[in-house]
C-alpha cells in the first residue's frame, strides 16, 4: 500500500510540475505576442535571446513632412522678402529726398553768406542743354577795389553741373575762389588733398539741374547778367529716371523735382496789393441800371 500511495503522489507532484510548466509557456507566448503588437521599441523574446525591434517613419510621412516643411519654409521667404523690399523702399525715399534738400540748403547758405554781407556783389546765371541734360551754372561774385582803386576779386563761389559720359548722368561740382581763401561751407567737409583743386564734386547721378530768376506772376528767364542783383532764384534738382521729350531733351516728372525758391535782393521794394472781394449780396452797376430801367 505505500508503494502504491508513493505512485500516486509522485504522478501528482509531475502533473503539477507539468502543469506549472504549461502555464509558465503559456504566460510566456502571450506576453511575446503582446509585446509584438504594443509599439516602438519592444522587446521581444525569442529561445534564449532578447531582441529589440524599433520601428521607423515610412516613406510617405516623411515625404508629407518634407512638403510642410518647404512650404512653411516658402511662406517665411515670401515674407521676409516682402519686408524687405518695403524697407528700401522707405529707405530710398528717405535717402533720396534728404539728398537734394541737402544741396539745396548748402547753395542757400552760399547765397546769404556772401550776398548778406556787404555790397559789390553780382550774380550770374547761365542754363543749357548737355546732350539733352537740363543743365545750370551760378556765379556770385564779390569785389572789392585795392589801394591803386582797381578791382580785385576778393570771393567767388561756382554752382555748376557737367555731364558725366560715364554713368550718362550729371554731376554736381562747386568752385570757390580769390582773395577770401577760407571757405566756410566745405573747409569742415573736405580732406585736406581736396583743398588744392578749385572745382569739388559734391554729388553725382543727377538728372535734371535748373536756376531760374522770377519775373512775374508765373513767369521765369532761364538767365541773368549784370550789375543789379535778382529778385530771387528758383532752383531744381532731381534724381529721377529721366524720359525723354518729343523735341529729343531729357526730362522728370514734375513731382520728381526738388525745387525751392531763395531770396536774393532783400532790400527790393516789395509791393503789396489788397484784392477787394466784393459782397455777392451786394448788387453790381449792371444789376443797378437794369433795375432803374425796368422803374
Amino acid at each position: 500500500m505505500a508503494t502504491e500511495s508513493d505512485n500516486l503522489q509522485h504522478v501528482d507532484n509531475t502533473a503539477q510540475v507539468s502543469g506549472g510548466s504549461a502555464c509558465a509557456s503559456a504566460r510566456l507566448l502571450s506576453f511575446a505576442h503582446g509585446c509584438s503588437h504594443s509599439g516602438d521599441r519592444s522587446p521581444v523574446l525569442t529561445g534564449r535571446f532578447r531582441v529589440s525591434r524599433e520601428t521607423g517613419f515610412s516613406l510617405a510621412e516623411v515625404l508629407v513632412a518634407i512638403a510642410i516643411g518647404a512650404m512653411i519654409l516658402t511662406v517665411v521667404l515670401s515674407i521676409y522678402s516682402r519686408a524687405a523690399d518695403s524697407a528700401s523702399v522707405i529707405i530710398h525715399r528717405l535717402g533720396g529726398s534728404r539728398l537734394p534738400s541737402e544741396i539745396l540748403q548748402l547753395i542757400a547758405e552760399d547765397l546769404d553768406n556772401m550776398v548778406g554781407q556787404a555790397s559789390g556783389t553780382n550774380i550770374t546765371i547761365e542754363n543749357k542743354l548737355d546732350s539733352g541734360f537740363r543743365t545750370a551754372r551760378l556765379t556770385i561774385l564779390r569785389t572789392i577795389y585795392d589801394a591803386k582803386d582797381q578791382q580785385q576779386t576778393f570771393e567767388e563761389t561756382i554752382w555748376q553741373s557737367s555731364l558725366d559720359v560715364g554713368t550718362d548722368s550729371l554731376v554736381l561740382y562747386r568752385s570757390h575762389s580769390g582773395i577770401a581763401l577760407e571757405d566756410r561751407l566745405l573747409d569742415e567737409r573736405r580732406e585736406t588733398w581736396e583743398r588744392a583743386y578749385s572745382f569739388v564734386p559734391l554729388c553725382d547721378g543727377i538728372t535734371f539741374f535748373e536756376i531760374l530768376v522770377p519775373k512775374g506772376d508765373d513767369e521765369y528767364q532761364d538767365r541773368w547778367t549784370g550789375t543789379s542783383l535778382p529778385p530771387g532764384v528758383k532752383i531744381a534738382i532731381s534724381f529721377a529716371e529721366p524720359f525723354e521729350t518729343a523735341s529729343g531733351t531729357y526730362d522728370v516728372p514734375e513731382e520728381d523735382k526738388f525745387t525751392r525758391t531763395i531770396a536774393v535782393d532783400r532790400t527790393r521794394k516789395i509791393r503789396f496789393e489788397m484784392k477787394i472781394i466784393q459782397d455777392v449780396n451786394t448788387p453790381t452797376n449792371e444789376q443797378l441800371s437794369q433795375t432803374s430801367q425796368q422803374q
